[in-house]
């Protein structure tokens, strides 16, 4: 009986990321790099946790390999934000975009540094968690809603480009240059079809590792989606159809072409512009690399989990993420100039409706984003049980209840919100910032000891000064939102 207790708490020891003392010892002294940042990254513990059951943070070892967990999370970075950079950067010049994107990557990298600091200290990779240590009951509270906010609204952009795409589609399969209004051509009644046929059944799974697969496959789509972009810059001419009465314009299946006239001012790039839409460029790009809430998830399935190695997938699905949005921004910017929309696709259709290539590229993206929500659902449910269902254990009812409950209620918001741009303007001005500023700042202010600071780079003030940035990015980001929302109502009452 005593071997099996003694077998047991070691199991138990295990499964909580701890390793026990004689085996550490042990390890260290044969120099395993592996249980030296372990023991490293415990080292921290609470003292007051000594003799108490440790929290639970995953209920099986991790298997995800570096390479997967890599597509998971760059599948959870890339998503509908990529649809809206080249308008973002028609609304800013080339020079203040590249200067914005480099920042908010860099600025993704830290925050997601301070979040794995803070998981390494307490031993505990659950964001709600962290909020909870931090500041008890209200601080897991607040994780928790902005978690279930931002991952929401992703998912609800991601839907809303199902929503307006499939029918697109079909229309062209069909060979019809405009919408039937048939049922099948019904983007509300498409979008409930795709939600239980194909993103519920991968919703349903267990654990975040197994959808490694479908986002590598997402990712292999956004690439060939990139390449689309940059193929067609060379394709169409600037000005586009019906921008320029004066010129004679011809289009017929990817090729443009102008028999007279200038572009002029309309087919020049801007180095430097600011405008009454500028005020959504950094809310879109904040928006298109949070991917924090999935961190910790994956952080927790990893193989040969530790801070390091967690560190290092982040950097990589950054850099990627980075590269691709820069070409897809540049290129779809340089093919039409002001004319980009904020949802890129509908340009293309301006051009061609019935472009082959462009097609391909929609069903690209529709597979793309249909097969990122269940990533992106994943840390709302494990926030939703981290609060309603804390210490329980797991449940099948439970389990796929709450992703049937949160696949409804994105359907809803998808059907009935009018515009793609204000779910990445609000988001991306309140929830963003808090995932990617705030929170990773007040919990590492909050959780790490002074002890464990570097005294020369002093990382504590670097923390603050990074959570007064984010308050100051969210203050005015809502106050230009806001007022373009006055100022386009009194246009549009004025109108009337």
């Amino acid at each position: 009986m005593e071997l099996q207790k003694m077998e047991e708490q070691e199991g138990l020891e295990m499964l909580n990321g701890s390793v026990p003392e004689c085996d550490k010892a042990s390890s260290l002294e044969d120099g395993d790099p592996t249980a030296e940042v372990i023991a490293a990254e415990q080292e921290g513990f609470l003292p007051h946790a000594a003799g108490k059951k440790l929290s639970q943070f995953t209920d099986f070892e991790g298997k995800t390999s570096f390479g997967m967990s890599v597509f998971n999370l760059s599948n959870a970075i890339m998503g509908s934000g990529i649809l809206g950079l080249a308008y973002a950067m028609s609304n800013t010049g080339i020079v203040l975009f590249v200067v914005l994107l480099i920042c908010i990557a860099l600025l993704s990298a830290y925050s997601i540094h301070l979040l794995l600091k803070c998981a390494g200290v307490v031993g505990i990779r659950a964001y709600e968690e962290l909020g909870y240590r931090a500041f008890g009951p209200g601080g897991k509270v607040v994780a928790a809603v902005v978690i279930c906010v931002h991952n929401t609204g992703a998912m609800s952009s991601y839907l809303y480009i199902v929503k307006y795409e499939l029918p697109l589609v079909i229309q062209t399969f069909l060979g019809l240059t405009e919408n039937t209004e048939t049922w099948y051509m019904n983007g509300n009644v498409l979008i409930i079809i795709v939600s239980v046929c194909v993103i519920l059944p991968l919703a349903l799974m267990k654990h975040l590792g197994y959808l490694g697969y479908t986002s590598g496959l997402s990712l292999t789509c956004m690439v060939f989606f990139l390449m689309s972009v940059i193929y067609k810059k060379f394709q169409i001419s600037c000005p586009l159809n019906g921008t320029e009465p004066v010129t004679s314009l011809v289009y017929y299946n990817g090729h443009n072409a102008s028999s007279a006239g200038t572009a002029g001012d309309e087919c020049t790039a801007q180095t430097f512009t600011v405008n009454s839409q500028t005020a959504y460029t950094i809310p879109i790009l904040a928006f298109a690399f949070v991917c924090h809430p999935e961190v910790l998830p994956i952080y927790t399935e990893l193989r040969r989990a530790s801070k390091r190695r967690m560190q290092n997938v982040a950097n990589v699905s950054i850099l990627a993420m980075f590269v691709m949005y820069l070409l897809t921004a540049i290129f779809g910017y340089l093919t039409f100039y002001g004319n980009v929309e904020s949802e890129m696709l509908h340009t293309y259709s301006e051009v061609d409706p019935l472009d082959r290539l462009i097609l391909c590229v929609r069903l690209a993206v529709l597979m793309a984003v249909t097969l990122t929500v269940p990533v992106v659902l994943f840390p709302i449910r494990r926030a939703i049980q981290q609060l309603l269902f804390h210490g329980k254990d797991f449940s099948w009812v439970r389990h796929v209840s709450i992703a049937i409950g949160l696949l409804f209620v994105v359907n809803l918001l998808v059907i009935f919100v009018p515009n793609i741009r204000d779910i990445f303007g609000v988001i991306g001005a309140t929830s963003a910032p808090s995932l990617i500023f705030i929170l990773p700042s007040i919990f590492y202010l909050r959780i790490v000891p002074n002890e464990k600071e570097p005294l020369r780079s002093r990382p504590k003030i670097q923390a603050a000064c990074f959570a007064a940035l984010g308050f100051i990015f969210m203050v005015m980001s809502l106050s230009f939102i806001v007022a373009d929302w006055v100022t386009t109502g009194r246009s549009s009452g004025g109108g009337h």
